[in-house]
């Protein structure tokens, strides 16, 4: 499975639970740390929670498991790092707070209609 495969997997895993905002960052262009950004809002905690489990469940059916997971305690954003793609969701307030999009703006925003 190429790297563009799993990103779409994940943006269909978030849209599947009514993630908002879906942004892909091509994060390796400008840096190692991974190639892609899976940016999304949720609607409260609870969503945020639905989304991540959501986006687990379709990868673990691929036999893929993720590397490292953060915020599962606060919800308010919850990472999961599949290496080579990273996902970010959020709640509201906390995107806006923490604005990774701005944080890496030299990283181009893919369209999901361009992968696999």
């Amino acid at each position: 499975m190429t790297v563009e495969q799993m990103t779409k997997v994940i943006y269909d895993a978030i849209d599947d639970k009514l993630g908002q905002d879906i942004s892909i960052i091509n994060i390796g262009a400008v840096s190692t740390l991974c190639d892609y950004f899976v940016i999304a809002t949720a609607g409260s905690q609870r969503q945020v929670k639905a989304i991540t489990d959501n986006v687990e469940d379709e990868m673990t059916k691929l036999g893929l498991e993720p590397r490292g997971k953060e915020g599962h305690g606060a919800q308010n954003w919850i990472l999961l790092d599949y290496g080579d793609v990273m996902v970010h969701v959020f709640d509201e307030e906390s995107r806006a707070y923490y604005n990774l999009e701005k944080l890496w703006k030299d990283a181009p925003v893919v369209d999901i209609d361009t992968l696999a």
